[in-house]
């Protein structure tokens, strides 16, 4: 088994198993944060493309599915499988995905701010487009088998809408990747399912040396809606277009209901988040929300589709709540947002979830002041507040939970998907809480599964 991302950082998910002449590339993902990490998605792929048999993907948040376009355009010509759920995500995710780098490659050209003389996106529409062609959906728990001795099928993860648990069984060998594990207690989605028995277990580990903050989230948003409105501002929260949009959306829809925050206007300003609605309602089984619930947190804001509509929020001014994409700053309509509304002190920026180092998100939660955004420095003088409550992530408490559920013991536990501080506390928790042998692979490392 190869591990071909996410091994020294929280992105770019990608691994390789490996048995006989074939291979298996369980989730294909994009890396994000730190220039050095995002050269990667620019250097040639660590296996060539065209030697995959197949791709297993673990849900479609682009951490774990945004390589697919350049996959398929680059050579790999077999079936992406995954869940029903996320497929249906993905065909709205990985053209927005393309339609975003083209536009930041136009922007970049015209702006002169690239240091390529003519920039190029890493993947455009036509390329995305291949990639979906490939698609394969199935069912949780539909057992599919790629080869002699290689089989594997999916089980729910919680986390946003189709994420799964990956189990193979590899010439008598069960490997389980994690995924992106949800939480037992999350208000949108259902908890993961139990581990089942297992030799080998790849675990994520985002907030692998924190816990959440046990404060209920609507409490620490309502205090903020109430403050920044109050003052005319505008509350600016960036929030990936699926998953968190959804959970603030529901948040907000409940402090409204029961009166706790005024009745300013709510604007959700990202096509992918406006897509999504639909795909709730198809999966009832996967969340915890009723029909009349998702109506409520759909019928609270105005959707925002056209470019003109989104330029004229920036003119707008507050009070008003805008919700947008990305949700830690890497690109998309906030960032126009931003640079409109940051330089006011009268605003407030909301960062509600994990913010991955190198990203504009992390930085501001670091405390920058000032955010390199197309080209030039944009001063940031709007309150920041933290609500990593709103994590669609297990804590390092929910995942040893979730771990201590299986039968019996794996044999080994590789620990990926986070930060090095977070990788090797968890790694060492896990140890030492446990019992279990765990270590944190580096990355392209390969190692021995039987």
């Amino acid at each position: 088994m190869g591990f071909l991302g996410a091994a020294d950082t929280v992105t770019g998910s990608r691994y390789l198993i490996r048995h006989g002449t074939h291979r298996t590339l369980v989730d294909c993902g994009m890396f994000q944060g730190y220039k050095v990490l995002r050269a990667r998605n620019r250097a040639p792929f660590p296996v060539s493309p065209s030697s995959v048999d197949a791709v297993v993907l673990t849900h479609a948040h682009l951490d774990h599915s945004g390589y697919l376009p350049a996959l398929v355009r680059d050579g790999f010509r077999g079936p992406i499988y995954c869940s029903q759920g996320s497929a249906e995500l993905c065909r709205i995710m990985l053209p927005d995905s393309a339609h975003l780098l083209e536009e930041e490659a136009r922007h970049a050209a015209r702006g002169g701010w690239s240091k390529h003389p003519i920039p190029r996106p890493l993947y455009t529409v036509d390329d995305a487009a291949a990639a979906l062609d490939r698609l394969r959906p199935i069912d949780f728990h539909e057992p599919v088998e790629l080869a002699p001795d290689t089989a594997f099928e999916l089980a729910p993860a919680g986390h946003i809408l189709g994420a799964s648990c990956v189990s193979f069984t590899v010439g008598g060998t069960t490997v389980t990747f994690t995924g992106d594990l949800g939480r037992p207690d999350d208000p949108l989605m259902r908890p993961p399912e139990p581990l089942g028995p297992t030799d080998v277990l790849v675990t994520e580990s985002t907030y692998g040396d924190r816990a959440h903050s046990p404060e209920n989230p609507e409490i620490h948003l309502g205090d903020v809606i109430r403050r920044v409105t109050k003052r005319g501002g505008v509350v600016l929260i960036p929030a990936f277009a699926v998953g968190r949009t959804e959970t603030i959306l529901l948040h907000l829809s409940r402090l409204r209901e029961r009166g706790e925050i005024p009745p300013v206007p709510v604007f959700v300003n990202s096509p992918m988040a406006v897509s999504v609605i639909d795909v709730y309602r198809r999966f009832p089984a996967e969340h915890r929300l009723d029909s009349s619930e998702l109506d409520r947190i759909y019928d609270l804001p105005s959707l925002v589709r056209s470019v003109d509509d989104s330029k004229l929020l920036n003119l707008r001014g507050g009070p008003m709540v805008i919700i947008s994409a990305s949700g830690m700053l890497t690109g998309g309509r906030v960032l126009h947002h931003l640079t409109a509304y940051g330089s006011d002190p009268a605003n407030a920026v909301v960062l509600t979830g994990f913010q991955a180092g190198g990203t504009r998100g992390a930085a501001l939660a670091a405390g920058a002041r000032s955010l390199r955004i197309f080209g030039r420095d944009v001063p940031i003088r709007a309150e920041v507040v933290l609500l990593d409550s709103l994590s669609a992530h297990a804590d390092a408490d929910e995942v040893l939970a979730w771990m201590r559920s299986t039968p019996r013991a794996p044999r080994a536990v590789y620990v990926t998907h986070g930060e090095p501080t977070a990788a090797d506390t968890l790694r060492a928790r896990i140890e030492r809480e446990l019992g279990w042998p765990a270590r944190v692979p580096e990355h392209l490392e390969s190692v021995a599964l039987a």
